[in-house]
């Protein structure tokens, strides 16, 4: 499917300071190879209207340079993701101008709102983009990057390191590896529960 991408451009800092408590659609359809989980979106990503939107943020370029996407995609392409089976959402929807502001309450009430969304559209992987939030919402303390034991929603759960910017932990071509060795295992997943799916008699 072709999908028309919006024309970049840059939100005044009135914009950006109006954009508190907003909210960015989801970007999901049923039965998605992976299903990307952020926090919940930034002032800049919210005046945008644009997921992981802020400049410096490196979760695109991880893409790209992890293979899930064949270039560099702009938050402004972001749509064209669900042409390659991928999509994104956050656990708490209103956006804020630090993570920090955001409640542990509030956190798991939108875990338990995110479970259900993953279960209604049951991607293979539900990947969370912050081992601090996936912590909070799953209750699993000493949780770790990569796949979980359990599952989230009924889809597998996969830990990612933060790509902000400011994540000075993980580097570029450290994040690369890490998105890699998910979208390895999420795609062959994928193909073996498309497989395992039993087929309509005519």
């Amino acid at each position: 499917m072709s999908r028309k991408a919006l024309v970049p451009w840059k939100p005044t800092k009135a914009q950006v300071l109006a954009a508190q408590n907003k909210r960015v659609p989801d970007l999901v359809a049923q039965d998605l190879t992976v299903l990307f989980v952020g926090i919940n979106p930034g002032l800049y990503t919210a005046a945008i209207g644009r997921h992981f939107g802020r400049p410096g943020n490196r979760f695109w370029p991880a893409l790209y340079t992890s293979g899930f996407t064949p270039r560099l995609f702009s938050p402004f392409e972001s749509a064209l993701l669900l042409d390659l089976n991928l999509g994104i959402t956050n656990v708490v929807s209103r956006a804020t101008a630090r993570a920090d502001e955001l409640t542990d309450d509030e956190l798991r009430a939108g875990g338990k709102r995110l479970d259900a969304k993953v279960r209604r559209w049951r991607p293979t992987v539900a990947a969370f983009v912050g081992l601090g939030h996936y912590r909070v919402v799953s209750g699993v303390k000493d949780a770790r990057v990569g796949l979980q034991e359990d599952l989230f929603g009924g889809s597998h759960a996969w830990v990612l390191p933060n790509p902000s910017g400011l994540n000075a932990h993980y580097q570029p071509a450290a994040l690369a590896k890490l998105f890699g060795e998910l979208r390895v295992w999420a795609v062959a997943e994928h193909k073996r529960r498309t497989k395992k799916r039993p087929t309509s008699r005519v």
